[in-house]
């Protein structure tokens, strides 16, 4: 495969130009996908950049056809990916939880928007809860929450490491605004820095006679009674605590003696970031706790920091999301 990137240089570009760019790098082989507001730039720059490089683009009739086409192109052994906001990520659920259930590895890109329903196509952190936890299921999916068009860019490699390493479903959390403003990002080769892409696996369609050339592959999202269900579920979840502390991230500013401690993700971490340089300046011990995965998250790193501080502030563009 063409590489998309040789060695580094740098870019003022939007965040959805990022993404396409980040998906490039990482070796993405295919994105399906429908148009919603904001993340609409990333089909047009991934339509655009794709077809160069021998890569494939494929518009769906609707977001719940673009969830599932994407898990058609992983189990063909495709890095595939997809990108939606709002109503869609809403639509997406139900082939989000097929690919917990099946440990399939799809990346997905939630640009996020106002809510409830259609409500508004600008900005907020409105689907954290949906993103983390969505579906019928106990939420056994990865999720990076962005704050900058370099971490879209340095995220958006590293979710195909997470995704096709540990085989659950890793998201992008991204918004409206970083969709799309403009800042400097430098882009770069993954493989300059050590990120060479995870082998890739047929899903469906290997090669041999199952059972005599090979183990037969048992790919199953239903299943007939309870204590089945039970069973699968338990592996499920083993795996997963398995994978997560390997995946967890999170980041602090001035957090050794802080006496108010803010915590935020995302976007908003960097209003956090200056609100404690200010703060800081006035003699009030303020330090920050970033999230960076929101899904796991490092409740355990966090702890020890929040028993020693005197306030704390959640600070989210949402109502609560974050803090619940």
């Amino acid at each position: 495969m063409e590489k998309a990137i040789h060695g580094e240089r740098r870019a003022f570009v939007t965040g959805n130009e990022v993404v396409a760019w980040a998906m490039l790098a990482a070796g993405a082989e295919m994105m399906y996908g429908y148009p919603i507001t904001p993340q609409n730039e990333i089909m047009h720059y991934w339509t655009r950049l794709a077809p160069k490089l021998g890569r494939g683009f494929l518009q769906t009739e609707d977001e719940i056809s673009a969830g599932f086409t994407t898990l058609g192109g992983v189990l063909a052994g495709k890095r595939s990916f997809t990108a939606t906001s709002g109503p869609g990520n809403m639509l997406m659920q139900e082939s989000m939880c097929m690919a917990e259930m099946m440990r399939l590895p799809a990346v997905f890109i939630i640009q996020q928007r106002g809510g409830p329903s259609t409500a508004t196509v600008i900005y907020s952190q409105q689907e954290v809860t949906m993103t983390t936890h969505g579906g019928n299921g106990e939420g056994f999916r990865f999720v990076y929450s962005t704050c900058s068009h370099q971490e879209l860019f340095d995220y958006g490699v590293k979710a195909f490491q997470t995704a096709w390493k540990y085989r659950f479903p890793t998201f992008i959390l991204g918004d409206g605004y970083q969709a799309k403003m403009r800042e400097p990002v430098t882009l770069y080769d993954p493989e300059l820095r050590g990120l060479s892409p995870v082998e890739q696996e047929v899903f469906m369609g290997k090669e041999g006679v199952p059972g005599v050339d090979r183990p037969p592959v048992h790919l199953r999202n239903t299943y007939n009674t309870e204590d089945e269900l039970r069973a699968v579920v338990e592996d499920l979840n083993c795996a997963y605590l398995a994978a997560a502390p390997l995946v967890c991230e999170y980041q602090t500013y001035d957090t050794d003696d802080c006496e108010v401690l803010i915590l935020a993700h995302g976007v908003v971490t960097r209003a956090a970031q200056a609100a404690v340089s200010q703060l800081r300046a006035k003699g009030i011990k303020a330090g920050h706790f970033r999230p960076v995965t929101l899904r796991p998250f490092a409740g355990d790193a966090l702890r020890p920091i929040a028993d020693r501080a005197k306030v704390i502030l959640v600070a989210e563009s949402s109502l609560g999301q974050l803090e619940a």
